[in-house]
């Protein structure tokens, strides 16, 4: 049977409908990233007063910090209709011709995991974004023939989370393409705070810095911690979130005072007790915990490697002292070939 994670950055169609309520609709309501909300609000301010659209936008980073909300932000900044799709539903170029062929003057076109679109409809994204126009082939063999479409000025925005796979030809065209961090523990508090107010839930300012220190640097999975600190309220508890309750809650639903949730220990135990600290290969890793080697790689690894309990090593994972320490075994002394590196 599949772990499931607590922490994981996937969402349900569920969570993704609970979550729409909670996005800011501003730059002025969203929380954090201060240096992209400064960049941004100058772009936009720019477009503006010329009436132009805001150049094409590519934002990078891990998933749940924020870049659907920020293309839902320019969209509301500017005025705009705001129209969302993702790489891998775009199959064929008339999926593309068929969305962007009912964009209107100055509408925000998302693209999430853009790194993820064929090849086919990447090309004729070039002249799309270049030059304002769609050139679609029509018919095969001898008869076929080019149609040019002269389209409205529009924003494309972009989100991948690995920035590396977007092809250059296409990363070149973004007038502006930006990374977005973790969060510190002070901003993700002042996400929770704002979301107990939207959910219509009490929490203390010690509460929200109990789950905000919890989150992983995500608010994706802030939020998502909250609701299930609220359940946990107003089932066992008082109904207020409170550093107490939030610990209690956290505990139930197994996620420890460093953010780790059960995949993430069984990534940790996989290693250290069936493959004697590593190296292991990614694959094989991945059969061990019940996951995908793509889900380990993009929603566990990551993590962990920013906490310092595992190293990513050509020859495979390899665990660090400090994840011995953290599942409360003693580290041995170490093989001589770097096995287990100062995190």
């Amino acid at each position: 049977m599949r772990e499931e994670g607590l922490l994981t950055t996937v969402q349900s169609p569920e969570e993704i409908e609970a979550e729409i309520g909670l996005r800011p609709k501003r730059l002025e309501e969203f929380v954090g990233q201060d240096a992209l909300k400064e960049r941004l609000s100058i772009l936009i301010e720019a477009a503006s007063g010329r009436g132009e659209s805001v150049d094409h936008l590519l934002f990078s980073g891990p998933p749940g910090l924020g870049k659907t909300s920020l293309a839902a932000i320019v969209a509301n900044e500017m005025g705009a209709s705001f129209r969302s799709t993702s790489g891998p539903a775009l199959d064929r170029p008339g999926d593309l011709a068929a969305v962007i062929t009912n964009l209107e003057h100055g509408d925000v076109l998302f693209i999430d995991e853009i790194h993820r679109l064929p090849r086919q409809v990447e090309e004729i994204m070039y002249p799309a974004m270049e030059d304002g126009q769609l050139d679609i082939v029509v018919g095969k063999g001898p008869a076929a023939r080019s149609i040019k479409i002269d389209l409205p000025a529009f924003t494309l925005v972009g989100a991948t989370t690995r920035v590396g796979r977007v092809a250059p030809p296409l990363r070149d065209r973004f007038g502006y393409v930006a990374r977005l961090d973790y969060y510190d523990t002070s901003d993700l508090a002042a996400i929770v705070a704002r979301s107990a107010l939207l959910l219509e839930t009490s929490a203390s300012p010690d509460g929200c810095e109990a789950i905000a220190r919890r989150s992983r640097g995500t608010p994706r999975i802030a939020n998502r911690l909250l609701r299930r600190v609220r359940d946990y309220a107003s089932v066992r508890a008082t109904g207020e979130v409170d550093a107490e309750t939030a610990d209690i809650a956290l505990e139930v639903f197994e996620v420890d005072e460093a953010g780790l949730d059960k995949v993430d220990r069984a990534i940790l135990h996989a290693i250290i007790d069936k493959f004697g600290g590593g190296p292991v290969g990614l694959s094989t890793l991945a059969i061990a915990v019940g996951e995908d080697p793509e889900t380990v790689e993009d929603a566990y690894e990551p993590f962990l490697i920013l906490e310092g309990l595992i190293q990513r090593t050509p020859r495979g994972r390899i665990a660090t002292k400090r994840a011995y320490t953290h599942i409360g075994l003693e580290p041995p002394a170490g093989d001589g070939q770097g096995q287990f590196p100062h995190p």
